[in-house]
């Protein structure tokens, strides 16, 4: 299968005053097509500076970047935010859904920047809210919705762009346990049909239901190792997703 991300030698530093911070050190890895991959490490390990990296938000002060083959880290801007729009879909711990707009308002948004026409984006947004099994919430507001039932929002809002790749940032850190059970399922329903998802979480649990997971620390892969069957958690079949 082709690379969907690719990191060569990829390094971030910043400057705070007068010492220099460096929060990533020469990553090396590749992410296939359809895979589904868990990046991991303790606070201050670089996770949540790489996401920015994967998710154009920033850019790599050294080393390269190839999204679908293309090489993105050295874009401009606008160029950067084109991207981040047409190939990448983000789910977030915090949903980030507006309060005042419906479901299917919310899940449109990303779709009206895009310059879709009004039909296009109504039906990318239905069939993305009827793949995370919310069709009949669809008019609902975030506070009238569960807190799992706001991440299933945000999962289709990412679907309804049809990304090159989902992205998603402690998907399950604010649900209890059964709605992060659903969530769960919910990325193993798309993972097994063909999504590439990337799951930064500092919960091994969570960890354990991808395929392979890159432990970060101090700003360095200091693993990438499949996660053996025998490890791997399974949640069953998808069910009233």
């Amino acid at each position: 299968m082709p690379d969907v991300i690719r990191v060569e030698n990829l390094r971030r530093t910043y400057r705070m005053g007068d010492v220099e911070v460096n929060a990533l050190r020469g990553l090396e890895f590749a992410i296939p097509e359809g895979q589904m991959v868990a990046i991991m490490g303790p606070s201050g390990s670089g996770k949540s500076t790489l996401l920015n990296l994967l998710g154009c938000l920033d850019r790599p002060s050294a080393g390269r970047y190839f999204l679908g083959g293309e090489e993105v880290g050295r874009k401009s801007d606008d160029a950067l935010a084109d991207v981040r729009n047409r190939r990448i879909g983000f789910v977030f711990q915090n949903y980030n859904l507006l309060p005042q707009l419906t479901a299917l308002e919310n899940v449109e948004l990303p779709l009206v920047y895009r310059g879709f026409g009004r039909a296009q984006r109504h039906k990318r947004a239905e069939d993305a809210l009827a793949a995370v099994g919310l069709s009949d919430r669809r008019h609902h507001r975030p506070l009238e919705l569960s807190g799992g039932q706001q991440q299933r929002v945000g999962v289709a809002r990412a679907l309804a762009g049809e990304p090159d790749v989902i992205l998603a940032d402690e998907p399950t850190g604010n649900l209890d346990s059964q709605s992060g059970e659903d969530v769960l399922r919910l990325f193993a329903q798309l993972h097994g049909s063909g999504r590439t998802i990337v799951i930064v979480t500092h919960d091994e649990e969570v960890a354990l239901h991808t395929e392979r997971i890159i432990h970060l620390r101090d700003g360095q892969v200091t693993s990438d190792e499949p996660v053996p069957e025998s490890r791997r958690r399974s949640l069953g079949e998808v069910q009233g997703l």
